[in-house]
């Protein structure tokens, strides 16, 4: 059931873009004809108890095993917690702060529940980029893992009014108690397709993150494109894998497309590769999402574990080289299904279904999608020609107040900002990316956000943050050069104190891993550092390393 809510904060739906500078929305599919008014949260939780499926495995995590009723209820009671306790109305918008756990989701889906825009933050992130995100978005509410709580109080201390409930600590105050004595029971806000459910954060080659929107109706337009024709996912299916919910690759992967489909998910807090084979075989995992990278040190040790319940594998994020596509499929007999997706089409719309997946290419056009390549100006190229991918869909790209909306959307269709190629076959082949961004361990990294907190160091006159390849792990690494203050030794022992100092103000993964010190950076004349001769020369290094 769903009610209409009187009160409506109207935010986010005012700094959207105007719609001309919106993407075309097409919807060629049967299944993607939704009706105007819709939760999503009905359609992906509430209708499995409709259905008679409320004793179904739902969510596994650390010590938990949480059936459909199970979830259902504690999302209800977190959901009246919101609205009777916290005063949230539809359109606020609430900070989720958590590693992968059922209380997370459960979270996620009661905020989507009360009509309030869910903004989820990776574990990983410092108080200076929370403070970002907060500011950005107007967040004036948050729920958190007791554990992950003094960064985000350190970036709220400031702002009047900004409150958050802690879970898992045990205490009196904790949200589980508070929750306790509420109805298990909650009639959904009357959201429209349209509504903002979720913000989404991601960084752009200037280093300012962008705040990217998805609607009620973009989270079911995924599941019944790419989950429902691509992945196929069953009922008995139970997935798993190592993106976090925060990164829209797991929210759809470890979350949404499960429960679409009816089926289960394992949320693991930590999934290093050895900890993810365990996994899939102590509870027969048979559907896997995770990066190039895991799947190189997965194959590695394989043999060491029983997979045999694997079905499908998916891997996003960054290419997936052809050398790891066959190891995998030869230790396991298991294609890996590569796909492209972004934070703005929140997910993937070019990857290709078991039966059409071989090595090297990105795949084919998901249903409901079209994708072509395009010169500069936006013409269509011919097949075997490298240009810039251009996709439109049911889902595109609505940034939150920002001036790059135009960058990403022209005449119509999402620029994700790669260069590739597509054959007579229709198949992509990914070539390069076409801006700055550092692709490492299946996390976008911005070379200038990384440049911007080394530059904050004493010792720092100046630096240049790009990708180096290892050749290794089958990803790349961040590298930084930097121009020390005079009189600074250009030793290890100041290696490690940037690293350090880098490590406190932004995301460890995006620290840099090496650190080179340089008398001067290349320039132009006009004084622009010219960074594509830093990637070469790291490319170099690195292919010479590899022929030691």
């Amino acid at each position: 059931m769903t009610v209409a809510s009187a009160h409506v904060d109207t935010f986010a739906a005012g700094l959207l873009p105007p719609r001309e500078q919106r993407p075309d929305m097409i919807f060629t599919l049967p299944e993607l004809q939704y009706p105007e008014r819709l939760n999503c949260a009905a359609r992906l939780l509430d209708r499995h108890l409709l259905e008679g499926n409320a004793e179904r495995r739902c969510i596994l995590g650390s010590g938990v095993a949480w059936s459909y009723g199970d979830v259902l209820r504690t999302a209800n009671r977190i959901a009246h917690f919101l609205v009777d306790d916290l005063g949230i109305i539809p359109g606020n918008r609430v900070l989720l702060r958590a590693p992968n756990s059922p209380m997370l989701a459960a979270c996620w889906f009661a905020v989507l529940k009360a009509g309030a825009i869910a903004v989820t933050s990776m574990p990983l992130l410092r108080a200076g980029e929370l403070r970002f995100m907060i500011e950005k978005a107007a967040v004036r509410h948050a729920l958190c893992d007791a554990r992950l709580a003094d960064d985000l109080r350190i970036a709220s201390g400031a702002i009047e009014g900004f409150e958050t409930i802690c879970f898992g600590s045990g205490k009196p105050e904790s949200l589980e108690a508070r929750m306790v004595c509420k109805p298990e029971a909650f009639d959904n806000v009357d959201t429209a397709a349209e509504d903002v459910a979720a913000i989404a954060f991601t960084s752009g080659t200037t280093g300012r993150p962008k705040a990217a929107v998805q609607t009620h109706r973009d989270f079911l337009a995924s599941c019944d494109s790419y989950g429902a024709h691509v992945l196929r996912p069953s009922r008995d299916d139970l997935f798993c894998g190592t993106p976090p919910l925060a990164f829209t690759y797991g929210l759809g992967g470890l979350l949404l497309f499960p429960m679409h489909a009816g089926a289960a998910t394992l949320l693991l807090e930590k999934a290093t590769p050895d900890l993810l084979l365990r996994a899939i075989e102590e509870s027969r995992v048979s559907v896997l999402f995770t990066a190039p990278v895991a799947y190189r040190a997965m194959a590695e040790s394989v043999g060491a574990y029983d997979v045999g319940s694997l079905r499908t594998c998916v891997s996003a994020g960054e290419t997936l080289p052809p050398s790891v596509w066959r190891a995998w499929h030869e230790k396991t007999g298991v294609k890996i299904l590569d796909g492209i997706g972004s934070t703005e089409m929140f997910h993937i719309f070019v990857g290709s279904p078991v039966e059409r997946a071989i090595p090297g290419s990105t795949g084919l056009v998901v249903p409901g999608y079209r994708a072509e390549i395009h010169d500069d100006a936006g013409n269509p190229l011919p097949p075997n020609t490298v240009g810039r991918l251009a996709v439109k869909g049911p889902t595109g790209c609505r940034y939150l107040d920002d001036e790059r909306q135009t960058t990403y959307v022209r005449n119509g269709w999402n620029y994700p900002g790669d260069a590739y190629r597509m054959d007579e076959e229709g198949r992509f082949w990914y070539v390069a990316r076409i801006d700055d961004m550092i692709i490492s361990s299946g996390y976008n990294i911005s070379g200038p956000e990384v440049e911007a907190a080394l530059m904050e160091h004493p010792d720092v006159n100046e630096c240049a943050v790009v990708a180096k390849p290892d050749r290794v792990r089958s990803t790349n690494v961040v590298k930084a050069y930097v121009v020390l203050a005079d009189g600074i030794a250009a030793d290890e022992s100041e290696a490690a104190t940037l690293r350090e100092f880098a490590r406190s103000r932004i995301a460890p993964f995006k620290c840099p891993r090496e650190i080179e010190f340089v008398a001067s950076l290349p320039r132009t004349e006009t004084g622009k550092v010219q960074r594509f001769l830093l990637r070469q020369k790291a490319a170099d290094e690195a292919a010479a390393a590899h022929a030691e």
